[in-house]
């Protein structure tokens, strides 16, 4: 598929007409192929932006709420594209495109309901006669960098509610997605927004870095967003810092799920099995651990393996939970960790077999530190169980990480999970649920290397807006001199 990207409400090509391509990472065949942008490419997409700004900015909430609600009709009518798309671009699964799709739209319509809550306060004054304000005003451009992972999800994530909060945006597109994104940014063209106010710049690999060090560089870019690796993420925060500009970072993941020896194993290994196998692993808060007490450990693994060994594997167009890795490098990577464990006394549990870019739902039992699977992101099919004893344990292993985003506990003592929930260092945790859970109005986000900022709801309100101190006063007041 030949794709454009949007600048100024219109399909592009890049400016010298260069382009890159990329493949399907289970058939090797050519999924799309887009413009190859560079710095002119930016320059016009600023350009854009920074013009749309001032009467988008103006615009009265109900006139964005309308605009913002025909966007997610749009997206739903665009499902069946969006669809075919991502399991051509990324490998996904058909039930895990349809998912994006649905939570997306859900995003375009929670910030659709966020434009009539952009409120301020009164704060009283000490100077007589005088009536003082804090005041949420939109600052300008902003900049979304999205993923591959959860590419509708995410990409309308990066520019929804700082479209509500009457900012123009750019959307930089995945190198592994582009056509996805582009095809979100046709949405709002669909919807009827006013040309600059949504634009979407693709590039290829090999010129991430000079594309994105110039956006971020923009005068008229004010905030930045990027959800990705934490390695890359430390680079968007030193040059944003360097631009002296907000940034909003959701990073890696390495979220456990503790079971407390009084848990529910069978609510537990449910939970288990879909937080840590939909979309093959590749979801930032999939689950990365399980923390078992060693009281009730042989059970939930056997009944785990047993669950994850019965989950079909192949092809992403066929009836299979697990489709392609994003890359066949992705799946030699999994070969990788469970080659290793098992060298150091990790034991096979389930699965554990790779054919191209297919990985099967792989536990490895008897996991410990040294391990590469104990400390590094996975992001795939292949996850440790660690044994511990008590819960002080299960704690202290929890938090061994460098990340911060999502966990879970187990247990049917709702005060004593509390308790260990309330110790985690994470930016979110779940009781009695998985580490995958995703909501337009929730405050998602994470500590650590995980991140910092809020996206979601009236917290991201914060992360899209200024605060401003303005004042009325009497102007015949009294000064000292």
């Amino acid at each position: 598929m030949r794709i454009q990207q949007i600048i100024n409400g219109k399909s592009v090509d890049a400016v010298t007409g260069a382009t890159f391509e990329r493949r399907d990472p289970f058939t090797g065949e050519v999924a799309s192929v887009a413009p190859a942008s560079g710095l002119d490419d930016v320059r016009a997409a600023v350009a854009a932006a920074s013009a749309a700004f001032p009467a988008w900015s103006k615009l009265g909430p109900g006139a964005r709420r309308s605009l913002l609600m025909k966007a997610a009709d749009a997206m739903d009518a665009r499902a069946p594209d969006f669809i075919s798309l991502l399991t051509a671009e990324t490998g996904g699964t058909a039930p895990w495109a349809g998912f994006n799709v649905m939570l997306a739209a859900s995003m375009l319509r929670e910030a659709a309901a966020m434009t009539t809550q952009i409120s301020g306060e009164i704060i009283p004054s000490d100077k007589p006669g005088t009536l003082a304000m804090a005041v949420r005003q939109p600052v300008g451009v902003c900049l979304g960098i999205a993923p591959w992972n959860a590419p509708v999800i995410l990409g309308t994530r990066a520019i929804a509610m700082a479209l509500a909060c009457g900012n123009t945006v750019i959307l930089k597109a995945s190198e592994l997605c582009p056509g996805l994104h582009v095809l979100i940014g046709q949405v709002f063209i669909d919807a009827g927004f006013p040309e600059g106010v949504v634009n979407v710049v693709t590039n290829a690999p090999e010129n991430a870095a000079e594309i994105v060090e110039a956006l971020i560089a923009a005068p008229e870019v004010k905030r930045v967003n990027f959800t990705g690796s934490t390695r890359v993420g430390r680079i968007i925060g030193e040059l944003c810092g360097r631009h002296l500009k907000p940034a909003l970072l959701e990073l890696g993941g390495k979220a456990p799920l503790i079971v407390l020896d009084d848990a529910d194993i069978d609510g537990a290994v449910n939970a288990a099995v879909f937080g840590a196998f939909m979309n093959q692993g590749q979801i930032c808060m999939s689950t990365e651990r399980f923390i078992v007490d060693e009281k009730i450990a042989d059970e939930f693994v056997e009944k785990l393996a047993a669950r994850a060994g019965g989950l079909p594997a192949g092809d992403p167009r066929g009836h299979v939970v697990l489709g392609s890795l994003v890359s066949p490098e992705a799946a030699a990577k999994m070969e990788a960790l469970v080659a290793d464990a098992v060298e150091k006394g990790g034991k096979v549990a389930a699965g554990g077999k790779r054919q191209g870019s297919v990985v099967e739902a792989t536990v490895i039992d008897g996991v410990h530190p040294g391990m590469r699977v104990y400390a590094e992101e996975s992001f795939g099919p292949v996850k440790p169980v660690i044994r511990v004893s008590g819960d002080e344990e299960a704690i202290r292993i929890a938090n061994d990480t460098e990340y911060g985003l999502s966990s879970a506990v187990f247990s049917r003592d709702i005060q004593r999970a509390l308790k260990v929930a309330e110790q985690l260092e994470t930016g979110i945790c779940h009781v009695n649920g998985p580490t995958l859970a995703d909501e337009a109005q929730m405050p998602f986000g994470g500590v650590k290397g995980s991140g910092y900022g809020r996206f979601g709801g009236k917290a991201a309100i914060n992360e899209f807006t200024t605060l401003r101190w303005v004042t009325v006063e009497d102007a015949g007041q009294h000064y000292p001199f």
